[in-house]
């Protein structure tokens, strides 16, 4: 075997080494009454709406678990949970129905910056986890709410909000049995909820930005939200329904549990000395003079 064949079958060897696999962690925090917002799969006689927020993963991840948190009337059961992941528009999205920079408005809504992208990019169905409840308080009130039939286009987005709504808080933990499997990027989390008897299950807020004992990160992105009518546009929960100058902006209960892919300190090294030697072996065959003939 020559030189560079040796180089690399060898870089090809180091390409195969094991990353060390760290615990991957995210929490917005705690409630803080604030916002309560529909979130549920389509169902009889029910259209869907979505609701979600975002988070970051730096490398490669996969999600095991989750938590969330809301509202449930006393006395309803659960029927289903349905877990989405969209990363952030325009990955996913059907960008010729937009204007363009700087705002990628469209004739439904004030912007698409910074939105969920159109479509999902991966879903858990019912099927696909397991879920137990926690109640956490009897009874809990949110001081403003976006409940089904509170989703407008323009130039009817902003309505104030839905008003105060009160009902069980309950903390959802939810197992996949195959976790997400997310390369390094920006994402947004949308739990959904189906509840018996025509119930609505009420995802509450965290405070933005993150504080403690959440996990703050950049860009923190607000809290959108949609049905399948303004599908597949989504409206900022706090800047185009509720409004105001200012207007709020929500975080939502949630926390991510899982596993992050990173090198290891010593893959590194050697991925760095194999490239080294790459860039070395074209040097001296650059530079070595040319045989001639007689």
């Amino acid at each position: 075997m020559n030189k560079s064949a040796l180089l690399f079958a060898s870089l090809m060897t180091i390409a195969t080494y094991p990353a060390v696999a760290e615990p991957f962690l995210f929490n917005t925090g705690n409630v803080d009454g604030r916002m309560a917002a529909a979130t549920r799969p389509s169902s009889a006689g029910k259209f869907e709406i979505e609701a979600g927020d975002d988070f970051v993963v730096s490398s490669h991840t996969q999600l095991n678990s989750a938590t969330f948190t809301g509202l449930i009337p006393t006395g309803a059961n659960v029927s289903s949970v349905r877990v989405e992941i969209y990363r952030v528009f325009p990955a996913d999205s059907n960008v010729g129905r937009t204007s363009g920079p700087p705002t990628f408005s469209t004739s439904q809504v004030p912007t698409r910056v910074n939105s969920p992208s159109d479509v999902a990019l991966s879903v858990k169905e019912s099927s696909e986890l397991t879920f137990s409840t926690s109640l956490l308080s009897a009874n809990f009130t949110a001081s403003n709410s976006v409940q089904p039939g509170g989703i407008h286009p323009i130039p009817g987005q902003t309505t104030g909000g839905n008003g105060p709504v009160s009902g069980q808080e309950v903390q959802f933990t939810v197992n996949f049995s195959s976790p997400f499997d997310l390369p390094a990027d920006h994402y947004f989390f949308v739990p959904q909820v189906e509840l018996n008897n025509g119930n609505d299950f009420l995802w509450l807020s965290t405070p933005r930005p993150i504080v403690a004992p959440g996990t703050p990160f950049s860009p923190d992105l607000q809290a959108w939200t949609r049905d399948q009518f303004l599908d597949p546009d989504w409206l900022r929960i706090g800047t185009d329904i509720v409004g105001g100058e200012p207007a709020p902006t929500f975080n939502m209960a949630f926390s991510l549990q899982g596993v992050s892919a990173v090198p290891e300190p010593a893959t590194w090294t050697m991925m760095i000395l194999g490239f080294a030697g790459v860039g070395f072996m074209a040097y001296r065959r650059k530079s070595k003079p040319a045989l001639t003939t007689v």
